[in-house]
């Protein structure tokens, strides 16, 4: 019996590949659905900048075949995906989100996508960001402004904000995000999903367009840390094609998903833990409640110099964005956005001695954080101190009046773990009470994601779901 279309775009990815490897729905139906949702909502949301209609039904109709004839590739086989429009796709029009490269057509995938189309994932197409990654509300003045989900008002967050849209509004089963200060945590948390920033060189950035090279991270949103779990596997370890990826070995991701906490020490970032407005507060302190409830110890720990960590995130990023753009920046300046031209002209006035302080900085952060998870299992942190603000909003005014800058009360909560590499996921703790997602981050040792994904995934199950967005006409 046919499974209604609306019905299939339920699933998560977990499920999915179960029923797909069964036969119990086809990879053709599948992709059928999505099509037709993307073309049911992206008027609204603008998630997309291209959709692959063409391939992905070719890739559906490969998928179908190869299951039946019991060729199994994994979880991923038939399942449709869209990528970040940063991450190259050989012959198919990759911008960053840019005029610039409104026309540009890389003559040779990601290593990202390389690894996912091996694991036989149907792309459904390349998805909106804020230009060129540099910027946390994805209004991109070139592709349309992406809006969030559960409030058409409000931002998505950014820059992955076409990522974190998708999912929510069930227009992808997954998709593949960039994080340099924040860029996968930050939609995930404003719309409602889960976005898993993996260590530094965990994943290839090979043939992904860079805004700060040490900082730039690649990783999955998804539905559920399950799902997360699982597409990592497929993305994760060492690239020849990138020199700085890792060596390390790559575990099992999966197995964490289902264990137990009881035992399992946490610590709640005290630099973190505050200047949160009301319906943040409540909600963060309720999870803290949940995870000793799942018989983890939670306490305060203390990390000096984190708060630095986010500004020296914001030098290095300055820097390095503009040895990206100098070029463009003297030849084709008025090609873009206001914001993202103003903070690239900032670039311009950064000197060498401030940028090689920032990067020394890096490594104190990192020493105090990793010495604190000597003695604790992760971290955990608000992943921003406000939800998602209305589109165009540079500054809000909490109940009791004090005015919030909308990038501070976002970015100090991310950017810190940029600056030390460390893996973070942002899994949402529920909904305020105008219904707009909140979340927490969980932030774990160096190459410590089994851990990060264990207490996220304890915390996912006994929070339960979150009740839906509205329907997107």
């Amino acid at each position: 019996m046919s499974i209604p279309f609306q019905e299939l775009l339920e699933f998560d990815v977990a499920t999915l590949a179960a029923k797909l490897r069964a036969r119990d729905i086809s990879p053709v139906e599948l992709t059928e659905a999505y099509l037709g949702r993307i073309e049911q909502t992206d008027g609204s949301l603008r998630a997309y900048i291209t959709v692959t209609d063409t391939i992905a039904r070719k890739a559906a109709k490969k998928a179908e075949a190869e299951i039946a004839a019991g060729k199994w590739r994994g979880p991923f086989h038939g399942v449709p995906i869209a990528l970040k429009d940063l991450v190259y796709t050989s012959r198919l029009r990759t911008t960053g989100g840019s005029k610039i490269l409104a026309d540009f057509k890389p003559d040779h995938d990601a290593t990202v996508w390389t690894r996912l189309k091996r694991a036989g994932a149907v792309l459904l197409g390349k998805l909106n960001l804020h230009e060129f990654a540099y910027g946390i509300t994805s209004s991109n003045p070139h592709w349309g402004i992406v809006r969030n989900p559960y409030a058409l008002d409000r931002i998505p967050g950014g820059s992955s904000g076409g990522a974190a849209a998708a999912i929510v509004g069930r227009s992808a089963a997954a998709t593949i995000g960039t994080d340099t200060g924040g860029s996968i945590r930050i939609p995930a948390a404003l719309c409602g999903c889960v976005g898993l920033k993996p260590t530094w060189s965990r994943v290839s950035r090979y043939g992904v367009i860079p805004l700060a090279s040490t900082l730039d991270h690649v990783g999955p949103i998804t539905r559920t840390v399950r799902d997360a779990a699982m597409m990592l596997q497929v993305i994760a370890g060492a690239d020849r094609n990138d020199s700085t990826s890792s060596r390390q070995p790559v575990p099992d991701f999966s197995a964490a998903v289902g264990g137990q906490i009881s035992g399992m020490r946490i610590g709640v970032i005290r630099e973190l833990d505050y200047g949160l407005s009301d319906d943040v507060a409540h909600s963060f302190n309720a999870a803290l409640e949940t995870l000793r409830s799942l018989g983890a110890t939670v306490d305060h720990v203390t990390i000096p110099s984190l708060p630095m960590a986010a500004f020296m995130n914001s030098i290095i990023t300055s820097a390095e964005a503009l040895e990206v753009h100098q070029d463009w920046m003297r030849t084709r300046p008025r090609d873009y956005g206001d914001d993202v031209r103003r903070l690239l002209e900032i670039g311009m006035m950064m000197n060498a001695t401030s940028y090689i302080r920032a990067q020394r900085a890096r490594a104190r952060t990192l020493a105090e954080s990793v010495a604190v998870l000597a003695d604790h299992d992760v971290l955990v942190a608000p992943a921003s101190a406000i939800v998602a603000p209305k589109i165009g909003a540079s500054q809000i005014l909490e109940a009791r009046e004090d005015a919030v800058e909308v990038v501070a009360a976002i970015l100090r909560f991310t950017q810190p773990f940029n600056s030390t590499g460390q893996p973070a996921i942002a899994v949402p703790t529920g909904l305020s009470p105008d219904g707009l997602p909140i979340a927490m981050q969980v932030i774990g040792r160096p190459f410590g994601e089994p851990a990060v994904i264990r207490v996220a995934a304890a915390y996912e199950s006994a929070r339960g779901a979150l009740a839906p967005p509205p329907e997107i006409a």
